[in-house]
């Protein structure tokens, strides 16, 4: 059995991670932790596991979880996961790290969108990304999985094998993405509070939300010119889902069917991709580790269209799928 712990257990993308661990025939949980609760059942935090897993609220030191785990799911804040990575790495741990603090290559990026140094820069850039549909080889061998944010996901996958072959123009891309409340995390903001989110679609931190530069490098590695996205987030009246509406300039000649060909030559044997020719809701996804995607081409424009669960393909769902290829699983084991 791997032996997996939790790290900041009190959160979503840590109740989902969960959820799925638990219905994995080869994982353990074997220690959840906070800083927060004390040394209460994390059942008591999530009442949706009472009577699944009632293993207490712990605050252990990096080595002792080391200790217990042979894989590590780092749920911690920005800014935070890095501060116990390196540690649980030199004790044998292996760590997907749900955070940001490993998604970027480089240490000024990282300071100018997050506010503070990276006090764990030497990794930066040599860390894999968790997207397996486009980094599979690199993530089997890997020590350290840096999962990717639920937005980046969601524009990444419609757009890199289309870059990649040359379908489309990288210096143009203008992605709108609505995501459901629970985007915004289980602490409390004005933003996210009922009155304020409740029938109402707002977009905010335009121009300056933390997933451009994780988009924009990743897709710079299949762009034979520095990509340039205007990424407009928005958040939704609902608890959970991601709808991703990508504009961009097609290649001369370029009809649907080239992206249609290209799609499915990238993703015609993966799993969790599904090429579909309806136009996609958050509801065909919501609790599942799919992405669906779908293209049209409207007066001269290409309109990418993609739908994931954000708290599962966009977060803890691509966190199990990450372990499952660390560790020559089915990637579909544990997942929806």
């Amino acid at each position: 059995m791997i032996k997996v712990a939790i790290l900041g257990a009190t959160g979503y993308t840590a109740l989902e991670s969960i959820k799925h661990l638990l219905r994995h025939p080869n994982v353990e949980i074997v220690a959840v932790t906070s800083r927060q609760e004390g040394n209460t059942p994390v059942s008591s935090v999530h009442p949706s596991l009472v009577a699944r897993l009632d293993l207490p609220l712990e605050d252990l030191k990096p080595e002792e979880i080391a200790q217990r785990a042979d894989v590590v799911f780092c749920c911690l804040p920005h800014c935070a996961s890095a501060s116990v990575v390196p540690t649980l790495l030199d004790a044998g741990s292996k760590v997907v790290d749900l955070s940001a603090d490993y998604r970027l290559d480089n240490a000024p990026t990282y300071q100018e969108w997050y506010g503070q140094p990276h006090i764990d820069s030497d990794r930066l850039g040599k860390t894999v990304y968790g997207l397996p549909e486009l980094f599979r080889s690199q993530i089997a061998g890997s020590t350290l999985v840096a999962n990717p944010g639920c937005y980046a996901t969601a524009a990444i996958l419609p757009l890199a094998p289309l870059i990649k072959a040359g379908l489309i123009e990288s210096d143009d891309i203008i992605i709108d993405a609505k995501s459901g409340v629970s985007g915004a995390g289980r602490n409390p903001k004005l933003m996210a509070h009922y009155p304020e989110c409740n029938e109402s679609l707002s977009p905010y931190n335009v121009g300056r939300h933390r997933h451009t530069p994780e988009i924009e490098q990743i897709i710079a590695r299949h762009a034979t010119t520095q990509p340039e996205v205007i990424f407009t987030p928005q958040l939704a009246p609902m608890d959970r889902g991601i709808l991703a509406t990508i504009y961009a300039k097609p290649a001369s000649g370029v009809t649907e069917k080239h992206i249609d060909d290209a799609w499915q030559q990238a993703y015609g044997q993966e799993h969790f991709i599904r090429l579909v020719d309806h136009l996609p809701g958050t509801k065909d996804t919501v609790d599942t580790n799919f992405c669906d995607l779908t293209a049209r081409l409207v007066r001269g424009r290409l309109i990418l269209i993609s739908s994931l669960d954000n708290l599962v393909k966009g977060a803890a769902g691509a966190a199990v799928q990450n372990l499952n290829c660390m560790h020559a699983l089915p990637e579909t084991t544990g997942l929806l």
